[in-house]
């Protein structure tokens, strides 16, 4: 384990422990709470790892490499922004893919550029939007979000 994850556990059981301190039965709703809804979604967890599986099995290292890679950086991560952006999965699905892609092979630019314009562009919602706030707002902010996404790729590649 690496020190963030140490330092989470710690802090996990540190306010664990206070909440039992600070009121016990309320402690223990929010446990049976969180049980059920782990209940709920460890079927769709399961589904997410062996969705991750089968993409890394079906798609070689070499072609994430070569896509995804260092090779041209600027090209990739415009590739994989709009991949991305036009992509409809969730986050929680999203974030292990991306860990698994960079694992690979991948370069962290394109990964970040993938991530982001997943979480914050809508191609596939774009119609939902339009009709619910208007055709300039969803427009104006599926723009500047795509763009916002591209400028922190590439701002992840510059800092790491």
């Amino acid at each position: 384990m690496d020190i963030f994850t140490i330092l989470f556990w710690v802090i996990a059981v540190a306010l664990f422990i206070v909440s039992l301190i600070k009121n016990r039965q309320k402690t223990f709703d929010a446990m049976k709470k969180s049980k059920g809804m782990m209940k709920n979604m460890i079927g769709e967890i399961i589904g997410v790892i062996f969705l991750i599986g089968f993409i890394l099995t079906m798609v070689p290292p070499e072609s994430i490499k070569d896509f995804l890679g260092s090779s041209n950086a600027f090209i990739s991560t415009i590739m994989s922004a709009i991949v991305g952006s036009i992509t409809l999965i969730p986050a929680f699905v999203a974030f292990p893919l991306v860990g698994s892609l960079v694992d690979a092979g991948a370069s962290v630019v394109p990964a970040v550029a993938f991530l982001t314009t997943l979480t914050m562009v809508g191609v596939v919602t774009f119609s939902l939007e339009k009709k619910e706030f208007g055709l300039k707002f969803a427009f104006v902010r599926n723009t500047l979000s795509f763009g916002f996404a591209v400028f922190i790729a590439l701002f992840m590649g510059v800092v790491i």
